[in-house]
């Protein structure tokens, strides 16, 4: 089958004999974890240590066996000479073998805590973690070389609603993590609020900064090298070192006009964590933005300028436009990051997911630590998820 010109096939790991190596590798990996690791971890309470359960053991002979074949099918699969629907497939085996390891995870606790007492903690072990990160890469690379939006889409939400069907159904609350959820659910809820808005908030502020800079960058490209030196310098400080450097220079202002203590800015809390946020978003931002407009063609803005265009009309009609997939790309990769640095604002009283992971350490409580990781990563990936659909949906492809 010839492609049209400009248009290069997908990278794969398949060998001329219709071998598809990283689902086969991945699958082996996972068969081999959930032999030699713990599925899950059963300890007499939250502080003390656990004995890890095997996958045979916890979920029993019938959870096993139907485990290893959804294993087995990805592998089939894999070694299957390609067909249309193979990458869709093995996507759906991913979806399933993440959303039963999860189901078998939570019925083991409820056998368990049904068993031994309500003191008892069953937490997830490195089985169950290997297993659902094999599933989760083995999606990615659906999504990755599925070259079909549909065939990318439909693993993906299948899984999600697997997901999402079994997180509201009650099955998995006698797990630990679910029983950290459970007591501090108010509290939970308040601070991935919290952590959104510090996000939003850090967000914006390297959105107009950093476009600022971006544009200023390319309209002159003079200036570009000493004022990228500046940001990358800025982005080179301790993330830590600096949501601490600011609050001494906040604090020294409030002082000093002690009317921006009545708008809620003090050295300690949301307003230094805001700033450091919108500070290591400027780069990527400024960077993204000057990429982007820099690759629209010369020929392109000058026929806009024999059309009579202003500047300002060429900036939102044309190369906005055209450099579209570069700044959302930019917009997906900054916020992933202040998503990740945001749980370090819990450090300086800014509160957000951060705050239970910080609070799991000082109790050494490692499903407390779980909650908010684990919720901090999640809320990446969906915004990564959501904005490369959304880039889907805006981009055209070339026409064929």
């Amino acid at each position: 089958m010839r492609l049209p010109a400009g248009r290069e096939p997908a990278p794969t790991l398949r060998t001329g004999a219709g071998l598809d190596i990283l689902p086969l590798l991945i699958s082996a990996f996972a068969l081999a974890a959930l032999l030699l690791g713990g599925f899950v971890v059963v300890a007499p309470n939250r502080l003390l240590s656990g004995t890890p359960l095997s996958l045979w053991h916890a979920a029993g002979p019938g959870g096993a066996a139907t485990m290893l074949a959804i294993l087995g099918a990805i592998a089939l699969l894999a070694v299957c000479p390609a067909f249309r629907f193979q990458r869709v497939l093995i996507g759906l085996a991913a979806g399933a073998l993440m959303v039963l390891a999860l189901a078998l995870a939570g019925m083991a606790a409820s056998e368990q805590a049904a068993a031994a007492g309500r003191l008892t903690r069953v937490s997830l072990g490195a089985g169950f973690w290997t297993l659902f990160l094999a599933g989760l890469l083995l999606l990615a690379d659906c999504a990755e070389r599925e070259p079909r939006r549909a065939g990318k889409a439909l693993p993906l939400l299948a899984t999600l609603i697997g997901l999402a069907a079994l997180l509201t159904s009650g099955r998995l609350a006698q797990l630990s993590l679910a029983r950290e959820y459970a007591v501090r659910q108010q509290a939970y809820w308040d601070e991935l609020v919290r952590h959104l808005e510090l996000t939003g908030a850090g967000l914006a502020l390297a959105l107009v900064a950093g476009g600022a800079i971006g544009l200023m960058a390319y309209r002159r490209p003079r200036r570009a090298g000493p004022v990228f030196a500046v940001l990358n310098i800025v982005q080179t400080i301790p993330s830590l070192a600096l949501f601490a450097l600011l609050i001494g220079p906040i604090t020294l202002l409030t002082g000093l006009l002690p009317g921006l203590r009545q708008l809620g800015i003090s050295g300690i809390g949301p307003t230094p964590a805001i700033l450091a946020l919108g500070l290591y978003g400027l780069l990527p931002v400024a960077r993204g933005v000057h990429a982007g407009l820099s690759a629209v063609p010369n020929t392109v803005v000058e026929a806009a300028l024999g059309m009579g265009m202003t500047r300002r009309q060429i900036v939102h009609n044309t190369l906005i436009p055209l450099a579209l997939p570069t700044l959302l790309q930019t917009l997906r990769l900054t916020l992933v990051q202040l998503i990740g640095l945001a749980v370090l604002a819990a450090l300086i009283g800014a509160g957000g997911l951060g705050a239970f992971i910080f609070q799991g350490l000082g109790q050494t409580a490692a499903d407390l630590v779980l909650l908010g990781a684990l919720s901090a990563i999640a809320l990446a990936l969906l915004a990564d998820t959501a904005l490369r659909g959304l880039t889907l949906f805006l981009v055209r492809r070339p026409a064929q």
